[in-house]
């Protein structure tokens, strides 16, 4: 019994001295060694544009290298997302991925990158609440009591939301039940 414990030991022995060795030649070169682009898919001053924004600003603090943001607005952010996907797969190019990136996939038949293919997830950096309010009159006591009630009756449920609905992940993603856009199943959207 004793030859076994000590051909462990004498293994784990050998491995801790090799350590420092190989560690040294395992080093990765250091990230970022020159400046990181984020690609926004949305015009400046809007929330992801902040959010890219101060992300950017605490990296280049923490990282010591610039983190700059290239806004890409249009076709609901598929632009930013199309320019990343031909960008080179170096880590130098990251994208702000929103609620819109998920929609986007049910709304446009045809799309020319897949997103669960060519990407990465980094790093989650925000999340949103998205809140569901419905008249206590109506009859639907749960989403998904209200989706089967909306779908039941065309034209009699509106929708308002606080923002234009063509920001990501409104309104109340209605929009991806069928593929279609939500004021071509019946729903008003109102502002």
């Amino acid at each position: 019994m004793k030859l076994p414990r000590r051909r462990q030991f004498l293994h784990l022995a050998a491995g801790a001295a090799a350590l420092p060795a190989v560690s040294r030649l395992a080093r990765a070169q250091a990230y970022p060694s020159r400046p990181v682009r984020i690609v926004v898919g949305f015009p400046p001053g809007g929330g992801t544009d902040i959010a890219a924004r101060l992300i950017g600003q605490w990296l280049s603090e923490r990282l010591g290298q610039q983190f700059v943001i290239e806004n890409r607005p249009g076709a609901g952010s598929n632009i930013a997302t199309e320019a990343v996907v031909r960008a080179s797969a170096d880590g130098y190019t990251l994208l702000l991925v929103s609620a819109a990136h998920a929609i986007n996939a049910t709304l446009y038949d045809k799309l020319n990158y897949n997103f669960l293919r060519d990407f990465a997830p980094v790093a989650g950096i925000i999340r949103v609440p998205n809140v569901m309010e419905v008249n206590p009159s109506l009859p639907p006591k749960s989403a998904s009591e209200f989706i089967a009630y909306a779908k039941a009756n065309p034209g009699k449920i509106n929708i308002r939301t606080a923002v234009c609905f063509f920001l990501p992940g409104t309104p109340l993603g209605l929009s991806a039940l069928d593929s279609r856009p939500f004021w071509q199943k019946g729903l008003r959207a109102r502002r």
